[in-house]
C-alpha cells in the first residue's frame, strides 16, 4: 500500500491518494468555515463515489452512459466509512465536514472498499480537522482453516469467513460482515487475529502524521453556561431518575413513557430558557440527552436496571405466525416486543433475477431481500419515495444473514425475493426482518440449509465497568455504547455488523457480548420454530412450476432457433419461459405443471439424440419394398427393414403395416451417417400376428 500527497485537490483541508496493487482511491476531507445555527446534530456527510471509468469499462444504462444515483454497493461502503469514522469526531462541533473517496482505478483483485477507509482516515489525521484519529481497517478471510488479510476477490469466494475489521489502539470500532454458519469463537479468533495488522497501519499513517500532518483547527465549541448541571440536578433529576425505570412493555405504557419524558424535557427547556436564554436552547437540548444517558448508565452498570424492567440478558416477548397472506407463495410475521415485522416471498423463474452492473459488481442475482421502514412504523409522519441509506443497509444486512443458508439453483432453481415490512419498530427491524424471512421461506416451500435468526446486543460503558444487554430497543441503542447485530443458525454465524459511540470496544468485551447473543439468537430461533420446524413440503399453488433438464450443449442453438424464433414460439404455445444455462442445464418455469411438462417435451424433442436399446410408440410415415420409415419423434425417423417386422417371413410389408399406423419399435442400430435402424420383432415379438387381423403365417425365420 503507498500513500501520495500531492497539490491535486489543494484546496480541500486534508486529501490523499492510496494506492493498493491497480485500485486506487483518492480521499478528500472539507470542513465549512462557519457553523450551522440551530442544529442539535453533528454535520458530518461521508460519500463513496464510483466512477465507472476505474474499471476500464463503459457501463450505466442504455440511454444514460454516466454515474447516476448510488448503486447499492456504493452506500453500503459510504456507511461503512461513516461509521469507522463518525465516533472518532467531537460531536459538539457544528461546523460541516464531508470526507469523499472517489475510486479511481480498481484492478480484478483488490476490493476498494478497504481501501477507501484507509484512504479516508488519513486524509482526516493529515488535514487541519479536528477529529481522533488515525483508524486501522482489513478485511478478514478464512480459506481452508487459514486466516486471510485482505484477500483477493478470488480468495473471498473460497473463504467461509468475510468480516471487515476497523479499530485503533487495540479496540474494535466498526465490524461488517458475514460468515458460513461459522461458531461464535472462531469468529472472534478472527477479530483478535486482525488487531496486530490494524496497529501496523495505523504505526503507518502516524509516522505520515508527524511528518506532515497539519495543526488541527478547532472551530469555536459552545460550552454550556455555568450553573445549567446545579439546575438540572435540583429540578428535573430525580423525576428523571423515576420515569426511566418505569417498566414500559405495551404500547400504551411506551406512550406514557414517551410522554412523561416529552413533559420533563418541556419542563426543563422552560426553566432553562428563563435562566439562560433562548441562545442557548440546543445546548439545554442536548444537555438533557446527556442526562438520560447517564441516567442509563447509571442504572444498568450499578444496579441492573433497564428502561422497561427487563433483566441484562431477557428477550422481549416473542409472536410469530406464518402463511398470513393467501396469495403470496409464502409468508412471516414476526413481533418481538413492539418491533413488527411482515416478510412476503415471491418466487419466480430464473430468467426474473436482479441484473447488477456496476463498477465493481456485475452478476444475476437470484436471490433478493428488500427492507421497507414506512414512517407509521415509529409512530410519525414523513416522506415516501425511494429507498434511504438506512433501508439499504438493514436490507442488505438482514440479506448477508440469509444467503448462506438459500439452497443452490441446481437443488431450487428459483429467483427468490424476499421483501421485509416493518409495520412497527422499536429496536433491531434488521433482525426481526431475518426471523421473519426465515419464516415466509419455510412457507414458501424453499429448503432451506438451515433456519436463521437474528438479536441485537448492547453495550453499557463506565470506566473499566460493562454490562451486556440483550435485544435492546430504542432507549438502549440511542443511548448505549454499541449496537451489535448477530444472526445465525444453531451451528453458527451468518452476518454481523457493530456500531459503536465511543473509540472502540475490547476484543474480550466482544467475546462477552457474541457469548450473551448466542443465547438470545437461539432462544429467538426455538419460539420460531414452533410456528414452523421445517420448510413447507408443497410450493404454494400460486408459485410457478419449474422443471430441470440436461441437453446436449450442442444442441441449445436448436432450442434457441434463429434470432430466437423457436424459444419464442415454445413460449407462445405453452406459457412458460425457458431459461437455458452454457452447460446445458435447462430450467423451464411452467405457470402450472401442465404448461411446463408441454415446454419439457417440445425442448427435449427438439434436442433428441437416439440411443441404441430405446424404445418407442413409433408412426409409420412411408411403406416401401424393402421396409417402412418410422417416426419416433418429431423429425425423427428409422427404417424398419421388411425383415425386422416379425420373428417369421413376411413377404409384403403393406400385409403387416400401413401408413399411419402406432407401431412399437426398438433401436436396432445407428450409423457413422446417423441413419437409424428399427425392429418391431425386438421390442414386440407378436405384433405382427395379433396386427388387427393383418396376418400372415409362414416359416419362422433363422
Amino acid at each position: 500500500m503507498t500513500a501520495e500527497f500531492s497539490d491535486l485537490t489543494e484546496q480541500a483541508n486534508g486529501s490523499v491518494t492510496v494506492r493498493f496493487g491497480e485500485t486506487i482511491v483518492m480521499a478528500t476531507a472539507v470542513m465549512s468555515e462557519n457553523q450551522r445555527e440551530n442544529l442539535d446534530y453533528f454535520p458530518l456527510t461521508v460519500n463513496y463515489e464510483e466512477k465507472f471509468y476505474a474499471a476500464g469499462k463503459i457501463l450505466g444504462g442504455k440511454f444514460m452512459r454516466r454515474e447516476g444515483q448510488s448503486s447499492e454497493e456504493a452506500i453500503l461502503n459510504s456507511r461503512m466509512i461513516d461509521r469507522t469514522l463518525r465516533p472518532l469526531f467531537d460531536k459538539r462541533i457544528r461546523n460541516e465536514i464531508q470526507v469523499m473517496t472517489t475510486v479511481l482505478s480498481i484492478d480484478e483483485t483488490n476490493d476498494p472498499d478497504i481501501v477507501a477507509i484507509l484512504a479516508a482516515s488519513l486524509a482526516l489525521a493529515t488535514s487541519d480537522i479536528p477529529w481522533n484519529g488515525p483508524v486501522g481497517a482489513i478485511r478478514m478471510g478464512r480459506v481452508n482453516g487459514n486466516p486471510v488479510f485482505n484477500p483477493t476477490y478470488e480468495e473471498k469466494e473460497k473463504s467461509d469467513i468475510d468480516i471487515v475489521i476497523c479499530g485503533k489502539d487495540g479496540k474494535v470500532n466498526m465490524l461488517e460482515g458475514g460468515a458460513d454458519q461459522i461458531p461464535e469463537e472462531d469468529v472472534l479468533k478472527a477479530i483478535e487475529s486482525s488487531v496486530p495488522e490494524i496497529k501496523k497501519l495505523i504505526d503507518f499513517q502516524n509516522e505520515i502524521v508527524k511528518e506532515m500532518g497539519k495543526e488541527k483547527t478547532w472551530p469555536k465549541i459552545k460550552e454550556n453556561p455555568d450553573g445549567m448541571e446545579s439546575l438540572f440536578a435540583k429540578t428535573i433529576s430525580e423525576k428523571l431518575e423515576k420515569a426511566l425505570v418505569k417498566p414500559a412493555v405495551k404500547q400504551e405504557e411506551r406512550k406514557e413513557h414517551y410522554f412523561v419524558l416529552g413533559g420533563l424535557k418541556k419542563e426543563w427547556m422552560e426553566k432553562a430558557e428563563e435562566k439562560f436564554g433562548g441562545e442557548n436552547m440546543n445546548l439545554a437540548s442536548d444537555f438533557f440527552e446527556e442526562q438520560i444517558s447517564k441516567t442509563i448508565h447509571k442504572n444498568v452498570i450499578e444496579k441492573g436496571k433497564r428502561p422497561d424492567g427487563r433483566k441484562l440478558d431477557e428477550v422481549r416477548e416473542i409472536s410469530t405466525k406464518a402463511g398470513v397472506l393467501p396469495r403470496a407463495h409464502g409468508s412471516g410475521l414476526f413481533y418481538r416486543g413492539l418491533t413488527h415485522i411482515l416478510t412476503v416471498a415471491t418466487l419466480g423463474a430464473l430468467a426474473d433475477f436482479l441484473m447488477i452492473e456496476g463498477m465493481e459488481v456485475r452478476e444475476k442475482r437470484t436471490f433478493i431481500h428488500q427492507y421497507n421502514f414506512p414512517p407509521f412504523s415509529t409512530g410519525e409522519t414523513g416522506r415516501m419515495g425511494a429507498p434511504g441509506r438506512r433501508e439499504i443497509g438493514h436490507g442488505a444486512l438482514a440479506s448477508k444473514a440469509l444467503s448462506k443458508i438459500i439452497p443452490e439453483k441446481e437443488v431450487f432453481p428459483y429467483t427468490i425475493r424476499l421483501v421485509s415490512e416493518t409495520m412497527s419498530s422499536n429496536g433491531s427491524s434488521s433482525m426481526g426482518s431475518v426471523c421473519a424471512s426465515t419464516l415466509a421461506l419455510m412457507d414458501a416451500g424453499v429448503p432451506i440449509k438451515a433456519p436463521v435468526s437474528g438479536v441485537a446486543m448492547g453495550i453499557m460503558i463506565e470506566g473499566a465497568k460493562y454490562k451486556v444487554l440483550t435485544d435492546i430497543q430504542g432507549p438502549e441503542d440511542h443511548h448505549g455504547d454499541a449496537d451489535f447485530k448477530i444472526a445465525g443458525t444453531k451451528k453458527g454465524i451468518t452476518a454481523i455488523q457493530m456500531d459503536v459511540k465511543v473509540d472502540g470496544i475490547e476484543t474480550n468485551i466482544l467475546g462477552d457480548i457474541m457469548e450473551h447473543g448466542k443465547k438470545g439468537r437461539i432462544h429467538i430461533l426455538e419460539e420460531m420454530l414452533k410456528t414452523l420446524s421445517e420448510p413447507k413440503k408443497e410450493l404454494s399453488p400460486y408459485a410457478p412450476h419449474i422443471i430441470t433438464i440436461t441437453i446436449n450443449p450442442e444442441k441449445k442453438g436448436t432450442v434457441i432457433g434463429p434470432g430466437g424464433r423457436t424459444i419464442n414460439k415454445i413460449t407462445d404455445e405453452t406459457g412458460a419461459r425457458i431459461d437455458l444455462e452454457e452447460d446445458g442445464t435447462v430450467f423451464i418455469a411452467g405457470k402450472d405443471k401442465q404448461s411446463a411438462e408441454k415446454a419439457k417435451e417440445i425442448v427435449e424433442n427438439l434436442t433428441y439424440e437416439p440411443r441404441v436399446g430405446e424404445t418407442f410408440k413409433g408412426t409409420v410415415v412411408k411403406i416401401m419394398d424393402f421396409g417402412a420409415f418410422v417416426a419416433i419423434k418429431p423429425g425423427i425417423e428409422g427404417l424398419v427393414h421388411i425383415s425386422e417386422i416379425a420373428p417369421f417371413r413376411v413377404e409384403k410389408v403393406n400385409d403387416i403395416l400401413k401408413e399411419g399406423d402406432t407401431i412399437p419399435v426398438k433401436i436396432k442400430g445407428i450409423d457413422d451417417s446417423g441413419k437409424i435402424s428399427l425392429s418391431i420383432k425386438q421390442a414386440d415379438p407378436n405384433y405382427a400376428s395379433n396386427n388387427g387381423g393383418r396376418k400372415q403365417q409362414g416359416k419362422p425365420r433363422e
